[in-house]
């Protein structure tokens, strides 16, 4: 990995030669951080659940509700192979696009994969402001949340290459954490 070397002001300004796929539960942050963190580095970012949208020409939910869970997540791991196979992108990918053994190993090979990682009831809040989430229809977004990570976390576990813990703070620390961990992660590799 390239980078740069910081001043004592704040994290290395990195521009990586691989994706940097963001994983964790939704209402995690992947898209809002995401964002900020591609324009940070100057890398394009992709919203996995958008490229899903535009290749589908239907909204999630949309999906969900004409074609069902198994078809959305057959086209979630077709778009997840073209992203990752295409040239180096900040990727938010979806909740559960990790649930892909095909998908995970991909982004094991093409990506660093950074697990954004929030207290519960923090993304149970956040997931409450929207009603756009299939998979929390009708349901107590908390309770749901709780039994996604139950099964989840373990897997963001294995597949993540640096793990960042992010809170109801500011973006700009969510990404300031991201690049301190991704500088730290890169020097291991490259000392190894």
């Amino acid at each position: 990995m390239s980078g740069r070397a910081s001043s004592a002001a704040g994290p290395a300004t990195l521009r990586p030669n691989r994706t940097i796929a963001l994983v964790g539960l939704m209402g995690v942050g992947k898209s809002t951080v995401g964002r900020r963190l591609a324009h940070r580095i100057g890398l394009p970012f992709v919203d996995g659940d958008e490229a899903i949208e535009s290749a589908a020409r239907m909204t999630v939910s949309d999906i969900f509700s004409q074609l069902g869970e198994a078809e959305f997540r057959a086209g979630e791991a077709r778009v997840m192979r073209r992203l990752l196979d295409g040239p180096p992108i900040v990727l938010a990918t979806g909740g559960g696009a990790v649930l892909n053994p095909g998908t995970r190993s991909l982004m094991k090979e093409r990506a660093t994969t950074v697990w954004l990682r929030a207290d519960l009831p923090v993304v149970a809040a956040r997931v409450q402001r929207r009603d756009t989430r299939p998979l929390l229809r009708g349901k107590d977004p908390l309770a749901a949340l709780s039994a996604m990570a139950e099964v989840r976390y373990p897997i963001y576990a294995e597949t993540a290459d640096v793990t960042v813990d992010v809170g109801a703070g500011a973006h700009a620390q969510a990404v300031d954490a991201i690049l301190t961990a991704l500088a730290a992660h890169w020097a291991r590799e490259t000392t190894t």
